[in-house]
């Protein structure tokens, strides 16, 4: 099995690197291959709707987000994370989540997901509620810890010291390894990921 997990922080090995390595260690300690793919400094924007992926089975505008694709594809399990810039994820990491998400969604679906945050000081929630959207619109299960997957520090460093957040973050780990067999059990069993309805939309103006 393996794991995903997107850096979306501009400092590569960063407060969130720290938070991911965390994890990170914990699903290799449970015979969980994983990757830390970072989005880079570059800047990413979003989605503009151009709706050039749906002739190319990809984003037109490249980047990052046609880079991750082979590793999305092979992942069970994908974790996003992202620091807070003015009290949500930072605009690079949303960014390049819309337009994955639009453009490989089929990627994505019934594949278990996490998100992982880090701030100095506040900001935490906002952030991690910009990131759950994406998860929940593609039917990807989350995957939850003991309290909010957060890191506080203003450096790799600080943040390894935050006792609780790394606890927080084994403990996430560990739920995505529960999680990631249970999967692997159904399915052998099985149990199939159920298919979604469709072809209904409907507008709330009249």
């Amino acid at each position: 099995m393996k794991v995903l997990l997107i850096n979306g922080s501009p400092h590569e090995k960063g407060c969130t690197y720290a938070a991911l390595a965390e994890m990170a260690k914990v699903l290799n300690e449970e015979g969980i291959e994983t990757t830390i793919f970072h989005i880079g400094r570059a800047p990413v924007g979003g989605c503009v709707g151009c709706g050039g992926c749906v002739k190319a089975g990809k984003c037109v505008f490249g980047g990052p987000v046609v880079d991750v694709l082979p590793l999305v594809q092979e992942a069970d399990g994908i974790v996003f994370g992202a620091p807070v810039h003015y009290a949500t994820a930072a605009a690079g990491m949303l960014g390049f989540m819309h337009r994955l998400a639009y453009s490989a969604g089929r990627y994505l679906r019934h594949k278990p997901a996490a998100v992982v945050t880090s701030a100095r000081r506040a900001g935490t929630v906002s952030a991690l509620d910009a990131m759950m959207k994406i998860p929940t619109f593609y039917e990807m299960p989350l995957v939850n810890s003991t309290y909010w997957p957060m890191v506080h520090g203003s450096n790799a460093e600080e943040a390894a010291k935050d006792e609780e957040g790394m606890q927080i973050m084994r403990n996430l780990a560990r739920n995505m390894a529960w999680m990631l067999r249970c999967i692997e059990a159904g399915k052998a069993a099985g149990i199939e990921a159920p298919t979604a309805e469709s072809g209904s939309r409907t507008n709330f103006i009249r």
